[in-house]
């Protein structure tokens, strides 16, 4: 894959396995507010069930309800995530990094709620019972590394972690080590993992 590269709209500039599908789900930053924290989910729709349309339908307001009976409980939700990384490997950009994505919902990052207002949130596709994809951990870490370029981000955390009665996500089977050194990350800027 080549060098990873935002324009000056907070767009990935194209490059193979990268795509752009813009979503609705998203509005401004506060005012004063930059991305600090980068913030890692997981994702699968139907959940268990990788492939297929239906993040990108979630994500754009589209999910046909009528393909799965889980669809129906998830069908009001409005939601985004800045980046979806699939587990071939192709990213997928919904939200530009300079606007706030519908991602943390109720968060709460060092006694400040909203963490929409300063994350930048990507998913992977994937569950709390099973490994990621080598290719995801060597895409998450390209990508991690042109937004830590861009935006003063000083930690990482799972969704989890900001969400911790709500969220188990990125889950167990998240390698943090293996990620902390691939993107560069010290280990004050992760969470602790005890």
């Amino acid at each position: 894959m080549s060098h990873l590269h935002l324009d000056r709209h907070g767009w990935l500039t194209p490059a193979p396995q990268v795509r752009k599908v813009p979503s609705p789900n998203f509005n401004e930053r506060p005012t004063g507010h930059l991305a600090r924290l980068l913030v890692i989910h997981n994702i699968s729709l139907p959940p268990f069930v990788f492939g297929g349309p239906y993040i990108e339908q979630l994500f754009t307001n589209r999910l046909e309800i009528d393909h799965h009976p889980f669809f129906k409980e998830i069908a009001h939700l409005r939601v985004s995530a800045h980046f979806l990384i699939r587990r071939d490997g192709e990213i997928i950009q919904f939200v530009s990094t300079d606007k706030r994505a519908w991602h943390a919902g109720i968060s709460c990052f060092e006694g400040i709620e909203g963490c929409n207002d300063f994350s930048l949130g990507i998913e992977l596709e994937g569950s709390d019972f099973e490994p990621f994809t080598d290719i995801q951990y060597q895409r998450l870490a390209k990508l991690s590394l042109c937004l830590k370029s861009r935006y003063p981000l000083r930690a990482v955390r799972g969704h989890k972690h900001i969400a911790p009665a709500r969220k188990t996500d990125p889950g167990p089977f998240f390698d943090w080590t293996r990620y902390r050194k691939e993107a560069k990350w010290t280990w004050r800027e992760l969470p602790h993992l005890q």
